[in-house]
């Protein structure tokens, strides 16, 4: 599998790349899973979610993907009682949050490494504890910085009707 394109966090007033997928576990409780398409080996699970930590809990506020039907998958497509964002009590479990230069590149799911990872530990939607683990220090002062995905291949896009590329 290829590496994957990380989930969006606001947290602390800062966005950073998210190397866990809160929705998943959601999906695997029963709740509603649209069939989303993937169009991209990057993106396997065929949606990005940005989520916010506000007061200390954990909150899906956006959803971008498309469906197999061809419409855009939104929040309100999950939770249509809950368009705008909603709290994801379902959660228990951690957040990675990968940090600083990135020591080795590993071309699957979030395999990398980076010189730190930030662990958010929540039950149940509420950040329960944090804890850094330090992993090591770029050799490389041009070392990239941050999550970012190395390469992709994307798929072309069908037309369900006819078949013809999109």
């Amino acid at each position: 599998m290829t590496a994957q394109i990380a989930e969006k966090l606001r947290y602390k007033g800062e966005d950073v790349a998210m190397c866990t997928n809160p929705l998943s576990d959601y999906f695997a409780m029963g709740g509603v899973n649209p069939r989303f398409e993937s169009n991209c080996t990057a993106l396997w699970r065929g949606y990005v979610g940005r989520w916010e930590i506000i007061d200390g809990r954990l909150y899906l506020v956006e959803l971008h993907g498309t469906l197999e039907s061809g419409d855009e998958a939104s929040v309100a497509t999950i939770f249509p009682d809950f368009p705008d964002r909603v709290f994801a009590h379902w959660y228990s479990g951690t957040i990675r949050i990968p940090q600083g230069k990135q020591l080795e590149y590993v071309h699957m799911g979030y395999g990398s490494t980076f010189e730190r990872d930030l662990f958010l530990h929540l039950e149940r939607g509420v950040v329960k504890h944090t804890r850094v683990r330090h992993n090591g220090t770029a050799e490389s002062e041009s070392a990239p910085e941050g999550y970012e995905v190395g390469a992709m291949t994307v798929f072309p896009r069908v037309k369900k009707d006819d078949g013809e590329a999109a």
